[in-house]
């Protein structure tokens, strides 16, 4: 895989998780743990992208 498809591939993954993080926030009964993991996921992801300069 190229960089740049590595990037485009990160950067679909990093919107995936924010749209779990908003349905997850917005449920009535908010599952601490599954917020933490995506939250962890996504900065993971945003340090990676930070690293291939795509940020």
């Amino acid at each position: 895989m190229s960089v740049e498809g590595h990037i485009e591939s990160l950067q679909k993954k990093k919107s995936d998780l924010e749209k779990q993080l908003q349905e997850i926030s917005n449920s009535p009964a908010v599952d601490e743990i599954s917020l933490q993991r995506i939250k962890k996921e996504k900065l993971k992801i945003k340090d990676e992208l930070q690293q291939l300069g795509a940020a």
